[in-house]
């Protein structure tokens, strides 16, 4: 009996043991302090994530962190905030505390918008840490040399903050960086030549800052790295021949800055690149034949040099991939619009500015062709043939050609969304571009500075117009009370017209107007009082009228410059003299 006791007593014993090995640990007391550092720091967090820190056990329960499961310390910290929504966000600082994460491998504190001050320098500590993600915060001061002594850093991303101040050359110590951004900063200054200890580099962005002066050299192989993006700084120089040699980038962006001489021969090298961005620089000379061996190659951007010449043969024949292609706003005299453009299943093709002459192409099966633009050039026609076999088109930009037209014999395709015809020849009515078969796609329509003539068209329902510029024609009749019916209207032009009568008093129902344009008309009576309810437009022009009666007294109609109601019958009130009584009552 007794035996049987003593059994039953370590079964009791060793069946507890083997439940309590089951329950992981609780977290560290120190690792929870430091968590309760951070939250001290945050002196508000609309995204409730805080929230949920109470309690001891801050492995089970606190949304955000995670631990080891067989330690219970903290191994990750992720807080991401929905950067589309700026109502939810964490406003406060980084306490120190949080160097005190010894076995921390990740920290991600992004999104929050309002998270200010620096990186503390406690977070030398973290000498596990594999990701250092703080994007899209308000983060300040200097990027502090501490973050270059992290040896087992992965990824740095710091992207979208307000760090100053030049880039550390400590980062050159990060040899097992993978990705690093530092873009959407304010850093200014070279970038230091820490390249050459990155050799495990597979992404990397220091774009949308100031940076200046050249690009370094990239001394050794860099065997992973497929994206580097350097554009939207201040860059000068040359691009290193060291760079265009590493075979494994897929996207190189170099676009906005001030890199100067000829394209290299070289960049012929970049066998694996599908997106090439070198626009907006001052590249000159001819551009090198050895693109057309990049046979991945499917965005293709060198507009806004000065490149000069005709197209490489190589064009012709190879870039077998590209889908997107903008030459605009060079030195470049294409002439008529070469066969291989017309030929290629290409989405967006721009070449704005290449002194093209003649009639617009004859595309043939370009189902898939979305967007052109053929802007400042010497265009004489086309038009119609181009809407007929590119049904697909999105956008259309043909400003500023010779175009002799008339539009209301064009039926525009129903997918277009924008349409820029603006400073042409085009003669016609508005039937064919306002109607209700466009009235769903339609969200840009410039026709300003043309012959156009008749009446503005009635406005549908569905009407999605965000921008109607029908300015400098020959339009008649009266503004329709139905443009109200485009609700998502935020600029409207309707000068230098021959426009009767009085203004609706419906265009007082467009909440979202930000700029009103009626000038040098024959409008009459006064501007309607339903007006006032426009709180957020910041341009008006009433001038050259003959508008009479008070000028709505309620901001911003009644600050705007005087020059915006001049040379009309009898307007009066702020900013103009005040109204004599007759004229208040009419």
């Amino acid at each position: 009996m007794q035996i049987t006791s003593w059994v039953g007593l370590i079964f009791i014993i060793l069946s507890i043991r083997g439940c309590s090995s089951d329950q992981p640990p609780a977290c560290a007391a120190s690792d929870r302090a430091s968590l309760l550092g951070f939250k001290s720091m945050i002196l508000r967090d609309t995204t409730g994530t805080l929230e949920s820190w109470v309690g001891t056990d801050c492995c089970q329960d606190w949304e955000g962190v995670v631990c080891d499961p067989s330690t219970g310390r903290v191994t990750g910290l992720v807080l991401q905030g929905p950067v589309e929504d700026p109502t939810l966000y964490m406003k406060g600082a980084l306490s120190p505390s949080l160097g005190k994460l010894k076995f921390l491998e990740e920290l991600q504190i992004s999104g929050m918008n309002h998270i200010t001050g620096t990186i503390p320098d406690s977070f030398a500590g973290l000498t596990r840490l594999r990701q250092l993600v703080l994007q899209d915060n308000s983060l300040e001061g200097n990027i502090p040399d501490v973050v270059g002594r992290i040896p087992s850093l992965q990824g740095l991303l710091l992207s979208g903050n307000s760090f100053s101040g030049q880039i550390p050359r400590t980062i050159g110590n990060l040899r097992n960086v993978q990705q690093l951004s530092l873009s959407k900063n304010l850093l200014d200054g070279p970038i230091p030549p820490i390249f050459g200890g990155l050799q495990m580099l597979q992404f990397l962005d220091f774009s949308s800052n100031f940076l200046s002066g050249p690009i370094p050299e990239f001394p050794g192989r860099f065997p992973n790295l497929t994206n580097v993006d350097f554009s939207s700084n201040k860059l000068s120089g040359q691009i290193p021949v060291s760079l265009l040699s590493l075979s494994s980038i897929s996207a190189l962006n170099l676009g906005q800055n001030q890199l100067a001489g000829g394209i290299p021969e070289h960049i012929g090298s970049l066998r694996s690149i599908s997106k090439l961005d070198l626009s907006d620089n001052r590249f000159a000379g001819q551009i090198p034949n050895s693109i057309g061996k990049l046979h991945n190659l499917w965005y293709l951007n060198l507009s806004r040099n000065v490149l000069s010449s005709n197209l490489p043969d190589s064009f012709a024949f190879g870039l077998p991939s590209l889908s997107v292609i903008d030459l605009s706003y060079n030195n470049l005299n294409i002439g008529v619009i070469p066969n291989w453009v017309k030929n290629r299943q290409l989405y967006d093709i721009r070449l704005a500015g290449c002194n093209l002459r003649g009639s617009l192409p004859n595309f043939t099966n370009q189902d898939s062709l979305t967007y052109v633009d053929f802007s400042d050039n010497c265009l004489t026609g086309g038009i119609s043939i181009l809407f007929q076999n590119a049904p697909s088109l999105s956008d259309v930009r043909l400003s500023r050609n010779r175009l002799r037209f008339d539009l209301s014999r064009v039926s525009l395709p129903g997918s277009l969304r924008s349409l820029d015809l603006q400073s042409n020849q085009i003669t016609g009515s508005l039937s064919s571009v306002i109607n209700p078969k466009t009235s769903s796609s339609l969200e840009l329509v410039d026709l300003s500075n043309n012959r156009l003539s008749g009446a503005i068209p009635e406005f549908n329902q569905t009407s999605r117009l965000k921008v109607l510029n029908i300015g400098s024609n020959r339009i008649e009749g009266q503004i329709p009370t139905s443009i109200s019916n485009s609700i998502e209207l935020q600029r409207l032009d309707i000068s230098r017209n021959i426009v009767r009568g009085t203004i609706p008093p419906s265009i007082g129902q467009l909440s979202k107007l930000q700029w009103l344009d009626l000038s040098k008309n024959q409008l009459s009576g006064r501007i309607p009082a339903t007006f006032q309810n426009l709180k957020g437009i910041h341009h008006v022009n009433f001038r050259t009228n003959r508008l009479c009666g008070e000028i709505p007294q309620a901001r911003p109609f009644n600050i705007f410059p005087a020059a915006a109601y001049a040379h009309n019958l009898c307007l009066c009130g702020k900013p103009l003299p005040p109204c004599r009584s007759i004229i208040r009552m009419r």
